[in-house]
């Protein structure tokens, strides 16, 4: 019975090993810094600490998920970019019985993020040159303005997390 308890640790130090070794296969070795340039907000619709906030969360993301040491100026890699969208529009509508015109039951906000990043030592690597527009998005009922910043921290999560698996994990 003990060599089985001692089996079953053995084999989940092995397991635990592997996956954080595995976390950062797709960035090559010789990547070590990455400058995140600020995301200046470009959509029509402004919301004042957007841009702070997502420039900060895809930081947040690179400093906490991989390898790299984020730098200032000349680095390996380079991600640039802006916050081309910001809508608001109806999902749903809910009819009205007074001969009034029908509201809206639940909104979606979608956030479009154009980014470009650029390998400095190979440009020709398609994993980590590329430019290209991302948008996600998140259903909400009721008004915008009570829910806004807790929407703009679930979208900007999702937006960070499609940025560093299509950047880092040969998606």
């Amino acid at each position: 019975m003990k060599r089985l308890y001692g089996l079953i640790i053995v084999l989940s130090f092995g397991l635990l090993s592997s996956c954080y070794t595995l976390k950062n296969q797709a960035i090559p070795v010789d990547v070590k810094t990455i400058n995140i340039q600020f995301f200046e907000n470009n959509a029509p619709l402004v919301v004042n600490n957007l841009s702070q906030t997502f420039t900060e969360a895809l930081k947040e993301r690179i400093r906490t998920q991989s390898r790299l040491s984020i730098v200032r100026g000349e680095a390996d890699v380079t991600f640039s970019g802006a916050i081309v969208g910001y809508q608001i529009a109806p999902v749903s509508i809910e009819a009205t019985n007074n001969n009034t015109a029908p509201i809206a039951d639940a909104n979606k906000l979608s956030i479009t993020v154009r980014v470009k990043s650029v390998y400095e030592k190979d440009k020709k690597d398609k994993n980590l040159n590329f430019e290209e527009s991302m948008t996600r998005f998140a259903n909400y009922r009721g008004d915008i303005n009570s829910q806004e910043q807790a929407l703009i921290q679930e979208i900007t999560k999702q937006l960070t997390e499609d940025i560093f698996n299509r950047a880092f994990s040969n998606w």
